[in-house]
């Protein structure tokens, strides 16, 4: 296979990593935490870490091949550039459009912006991303990055055939997740059960079942993990596993002194509500600019995308945001639909560059397994590209969608009727 052939592939395992889990129940199951680190966790998460998983290892590890980091790259750009796009609703929607509809009735009362008022656009918005990912991948990022050269010591993590041993553990192992997995769902069936709430009977708010999610994961990849290193012979006896264990645990040193900064840099920032005042300063220039059309539209995607540089999350930014911009747009004749819209593009194009973004630690982290060089500089410019090209692709989309009249969504408009 060439190596566009290579990238080709990658693109369709993005869209299946990226896009496609996000139309799990999950999502479901997360309006109704109340714990605000694990709602983040179960979110993003998921996404993230599969998609930097599978690049490298599954795609870009094989016998020609290309940089690691050119897999890792093109994942992070799909889960994080792409954040808003998606084939289908997903949970950011409801959450934005809740606080759009708030904002809507300073001007209008009865107005109500749906959870499905975005959905023709993101839907080409994914094309957009894919396609755009794909040429800034193939062209810009991977011929840049040279070939992946496995260093001294270093795990090796081409694909090989599995053995007789190994595929036994595989199955064995695949089983007993299986009916671990059928055993959880079994015995949070019943209405007395000791994983739903004493007291409701819920099986999220308040129950033992949520509150103890990370232990139950830990447990369920736990358990088939030692079988198959038992049955393929990669762990001899206990002392093998808690070898293991203290291997792993070691790695993550690098992560939890980079997380720790981060949450310190973020936490000051939050505090100081430079971000808060950035933006009030930020919507007051913007109203009196006098601009219209769509030159004001660009001008609020780049205003959000800079934001964005600075304070992190998708709903904080928004609940500061709406009541400012959404009033002023309408007062101009432009929807809630189209501003939220113009703040999803902005909000996701630069969460590939800032620190600010809760997991861009992580990705570091994942990237040093491959570079032990690399830093926040070389994730920095390694995802510029990607930034820079989604965000002129995606706002150009948006241009276009205005001068068409295109319907955002099932029944909404850009502009107000």
């Amino acid at each position: 296979m060439n190596n566009t052939g290579y990238v080709l592939s990658a693109v369709a395992v993005m869209a299946i990593v990226t896009y496609l889990p996000r139309m799990l129940p999950l999502t479901l199951v997360r309006k109704r935490i109340t714990n605000r680190f694990l709602q983040s966790f179960l979110y993003y998460v998921p996404y993230a870490v599969l998609a930097a998983m599978t690049f490298p290892e599954v795609l870009f590890s094989t016998s020609n091949l290309i940089s690691a980091l050119a897999g890792l790259a093109a994942a992070f750009a799909g889960v994080s550039g792409g954040f808003s796009a998606n084939l289908l609703i997903g949970a950011l929607d409801p959450l934005l459009a809740g606080i759009s509809t708030e904002a809507a009735h300073i001007v209008d009362s009865g107005y109500t912006v749906l959870a499905t008022d975005n959905w023709f656009f993101m839907i080409a918005s994914t094309v957009l991303i894919v396609a755009i990912g794909t040429l800034v991948t193939d062209k810009i990022v991977e011929p840049r990055l040279g070939r992946f050269e496995q260093e001294e010591g270093q795990a090796d993590h081409r694909l090989t055939a599995l053995t007789g041993q190994e595929a036994k553990g595989m199955k064995i192992a695949s089983l007993v997740l299986l009916l671990l997995v059928a055993g959880l769902i079994a015995a949070a069936i019943p209405r007395a059960s000791l994983l739903r709430n004493p007291q409701t009977g819920s099986l999220t708010t308040g129950a033992p079942l949520i509150d103890g999610i990370i232990i139950l994961l830990a447990l369920l990849f736990f358990v088939p993990s030692v079988l198959y290193g038992r049955i393929s012979g990669t762990y001899k006896n206990e002392k093998d596993v808690a070898g293991q264990l203290e291997k792993n645990m070691a790695a993550m040193g690098g992560y939890i002194a980079l997380i720790f900064v981060a949450a310190q840099f973020i936490s000051f920032f939050n505090y100081s509500k430079l971000g808060t005042i950035l933006a009030i300063s930020g919507a007051e220039f913007l109203k009196s600019s006098g601009i219209s059309g769509p030159l004001l539209m660009v001008i609020f995607v780049l205003f959000t995308s800079l934001l964005n540089l600075l304070m992190g999350s998708a709903t904080a930014k928004w609940t500061v945001l709406a009541p400012i911009f959404i009033p002023m747009f309408m007062m101009l004749g432009y929807s809630p639909e189209l501003t939220q819209v113009a703040y999803r593009i902005g909000d996701s194009c630069t969460n590939l560059i800032t620190p600010m973004m809760s997991y861009f630690a992580m990705i570091v982290v994942f990237a040093r397994k491959y570079d032990k060089k690399a830093g926040i500089g070389t994730l920095v410019s390694m995802m510029l590209p990607y930034s820079l090209f989604f965000l002129i692709g995606w706002t150009v989309l948006l241009v276009v969608w205005m001068i068409t009249g295109l319907p955002l969504g099932p029944g909404a408009a850009t502009l107000l009727g």
